[in-house]
């Protein structure tokens, strides 16, 4: 019983750590294309002053500045976009 319990416990990480191997290995391609499609989207529709944002910041904030700004726009009465 002690055996058992000894062999569970010492194998127990080794499977999940293979599991969570697994699992990155196949969202890896997920995340890429749909990093690939915002910023497509991004690119398309950012006003200058956000496309500056992205090349002196990095996509993450200029991607927090665009979104605060559709948002604004939505709230806003005779906006629409």
């Amino acid at each position: 019983m002690l055996v058992g319990a000894l062999t569970f416990t010492l194998l127990l990480p080794l499977l999940l750590l293979g599991l969570m191997l697994g699992m990155e290995h196949v969202e890896r391609p997920l995340r890429e294309s749909s990093i690939q499609d915002q910023l497509t989207t991004f690119l398309d529709t950012a006003r200058p002053e956000e496309v500056e944002a992205y090349i002196s910041d990095g996509f993450g904030p200029a991607l927090e500045r665009y979104w605060k700004r559709r948002r604004l726009a939505r709230l806003l009465p005779g906006r629409s976009r």
